[in-house]
C-alpha cells in the first residue's frame, strides 16, 4: 500500500514538473489514481496511466499545426483540476466503490475501464481526428461541418478512438484476464465517445454545457454502461 502511495505521488509530481498538469490538477490526479488502486489495485494504476500517456500524446501531436488552426486547446495542454476530474472521477468512484463493496467488485472494475475507456476515446477521437480527418459531418444530422466544431465527427476521428478503447481493454486483459468485461469496455468508450460527441453537437453549441460537463457525462455514462453490462452478462 505505501509503495502504492509512494508511486502515485512521485508521479503526480512528474506530471506537474513536465507542465502536463498544474498543480491543482495534479492533486486531483492522485486522488483520482489512489481510488483505482483501492478498487483495481496496480492495474487501476496502468489504467489510468494508459489513458495519461495516450490522452497527452494525442494533445500534443501536430500541436503547432493545431494552434496555428485553431484546434490547440487553451493551457498548451496543461490539465487543470477540472479537466481531471471530468476525465477521472467515475473511474475513481466506480474503483473506491469495488473496493468497498467486493461482492460486486467485478462489475464496479468494469465500470471504471469503462469509464477510462470512454475518456480515451473521446481524446484520441477529436485530438487525432482534428489532424488526420478528411471529411466531417455533424453527428446528429450527418451533414458536412466544421473540423474542429463540438459534434463534428470524422471517420478517421471515430477509429482512433476505437482503437483507444481497445488499448484500455488489452490493459484491463493483462491485469484480471480475458472475459465478457473486454468486450464491454470497448462497448462502453465507443458509446461514451458517440454521446459525447452528441451532447458537443447540442447541448454545448448552445452553451448550456462546456466541455468538461459533457466529459464528465460521457464517461459516468460509460461507466454505468460498463456496469450494466457486466451484472447482466457478466
Amino acid at each position: 500500500m505505501w509503495l502504492a502511495a509512494v508511486f502515485i505521488v512521485l508521479m503526480a509530481f512528474a506530471a506537474v514538473a513536465a507542465r502536463k498538469l498544474t498543480v491543482a490538477g495534479g492533486a486531483c490526479g492522485a486522488l483520482v489514481a489512489a481510488g483505482l488502486f483501492a478498487g483495481l489495485g496496480w492495474t487501476g494504476i496502468a489504467l489510468l496511466g494508459t489513458f495519461f500517456v495516450l490522452g497527452t500524446g494525442a494533445t500534443m501531436w501536430k500541436s503547432a499545426w493545431k494552434a496555428v488552426h485553431g484546434l490547440r486547446e487553451g493551457g498548451g495542454g496543461q490539465r487543470r483540476a477540472v479537466q481531471v476530474l471530468a476525465n477521472g472521477s467515475a473511474a475513481a468512484v466506480a474503483g473506491l466503490l469495488a473496493s468497498l463493496i467486493p461482492q460486486q467488485a467485478p462489475s464496479w472494475a468494469c465500470a471504471a475501464a469503462g469509464a477510462l475507456s470512454a475518456a480515451t476515446a473521446d481524446t484520441l477521437a477529436s485530438e487525432l481526428g482534428n489532424s488526420y480527418g478528411r471529411r466531417y459531418v455533424n453527428i446528429r444530422t450527418f451533414r458536412p461541418d466544421t473540423r474542429g466544431r463540438d459534434g463534428a465527427v470524422s471517420l478517421e476521428g471515430f477509429l482512433f478512438g476505437a482503437a483507444g478503447s481497445a488499448l484500455i481493454a488489452v490493459v484491463y486483459a493483462v491485469g484480471f484476464g480475458l472475459s465478457l468485461h473486454v468486450v464491454w469496455i470497448l462497448v462502453a468508450g465507443t458509446f461514451g465517445n458517440a454521446l459525447d460527441s452528441w451532447l458537443g453537437a447540442g447541448p454545448q453549441r448552445c452553451g448550456l454545457l462546456d466541455n468538461d460537463g459533457v466529459n464528465f457525462i460521457n464517461t459516468v455514462a460509460a461507466a454505468g454502461l460498463a456496469s450494466g453490462l457486466a451484472l447482466l452478462f457478466g
